[in-house]
């Protein structure tokens, strides 16, 4: 089974300032932990972040090929129900909107586990386990 990427995997794999996190998020968009896939969500935030955030930042047009490339397989969508049913896991799970939208799409994408640093590691949350692969 796939796992499903948070935003912040992709953004490491461009920061240069934290190189062991860098080459742990490479190895995992290089296939190197097994399939994965993410979310329109995920190509948004990591666009924003990339172009803005990153020092130096990525370029618009070096995003914009990154965005390309991980929109080659499956991306799960933002839809209506995603976003009622990611307000619902607000309110049981009490964690972030953004979040939600994130374990709601791996949910949705049948990903039994989602790579980030944002959440608990060793969670469980709406039958996705949360792993950070930085720790």
């Amino acid at each position: 089974m796939a796992a499903f990427l948070d935003t912040n995997v992709l953004v490491y794999a461009f920061d240069q300032s934290e190189p062991d996190k860098r080459a742990i998020a490479i190895d995992i968009i290089a296939g190197k932990m097994g399939p994965y896939t993410v979310s329109a969500q995920v190509l948004n935030e990591f666009y924003w972040t990339a172009t803005r955030k990153l020092q130096p930042p990525l370029s618009n047009e070096a995003a914009k090929q990154v965005v390309e490339k991980l929109s080659i397989g499956y991306v799960v969508p933002i839809d209506a129900l995603l976003v009622r049913q990611a307000i619902k896991l607000v309110e049981e799970a009490r964690i972030p909107l953004w979040d939600a939208g994130i374990v709601v799409a791996a949910r949705r994408a049948g990903a039994d586990k989602l790579l980030s640093e944002d959440l608990n590691h060793g969670q469980v949350i709406d039958g996705v386990t949360i792993h950070d692969p930085f720790r």
